[in-house]
């Protein structure tokens, strides 16, 4: 991915900076409502990679959107990219920030895919489950896809723990298939 490298770099100052100041969880929440905004705007992400349009107007119409809704550190990024050109790099920066602050705040993101949407008190029962395994803190996604038929597939970091139906199906398929099991007919 291009851009990843300076990205992480970048991220990783602002985490320092809000470190210094005690607002890194303000930021993470910055970061993380600016790279939505940016992800939900198409506008918005061609305005960013805009060569024709200067800097200085990008850091104005993100001046517009965030000003009321980010802190000074966040706002102070906006400076940053404009001093060094970089603007196109305010989304891959705001995602990299999040990796990392939940890197450093020991927080895992479970990755928890079901044929329904999981209901409260099941999200509560797989976060207890996890951080009883893991010993972390943690979030969870959850991916729909009926594919499965029932079950789930849960996945955090390079864990993966497979119960749904389908993977079920596939294995018994697999059995009869490699089996010497001739029926009488």
């Amino acid at each position: 991915m291009k851009g990843a490298r300076p990205a992480l770099r970048y991220a990783k100052a602002i985490l320092n900076l809000a470190k210094e100041s005690g607002l890194e969880t303000d930021v993470n929440v910055d970061m993380q409502l600016i790279n939505a905004t940016i992800s939900e705007s198409d506008d918005l992400q061609t305005m960013l990679k805009s060569p024709i349009i200067k800097a200085s107007d990008k850091k104005k119409v993100l001046n517009a959107i965030f000003t009321d809704k980010v802190n000074a550190v966040s706002l102070g990024l906006f400076n940053l990219l404009e001093e060094n050109k970089r603007m196109v790099m305010l989304q891959p920066i705001a995602s990299q920030y999040t990796i990392i602050y939940d890197y450093l705040k020991n927080m895992d993101i479970a990755k928890v895919t079901t044929a329904v949407a999981l209901t409260k008190e099941m999200e509560e029962k797989v976060l207890q489950k996890i951080v009883e395994l893991t010993g972390n803190k943690t979030s969870i996604e959850n991916k729909i896809d009926p594919s499965i038929l029932g079950g789930f597939i849960l996945r955090v970091g390079d864990m993966q723990y497979d119960a749904s139906i389908s993977s079920n199906l596939n294995a018994l398929r697999k059995q009869f298939d490699d089996s010497q099991y001739i029926p009488k007919i």
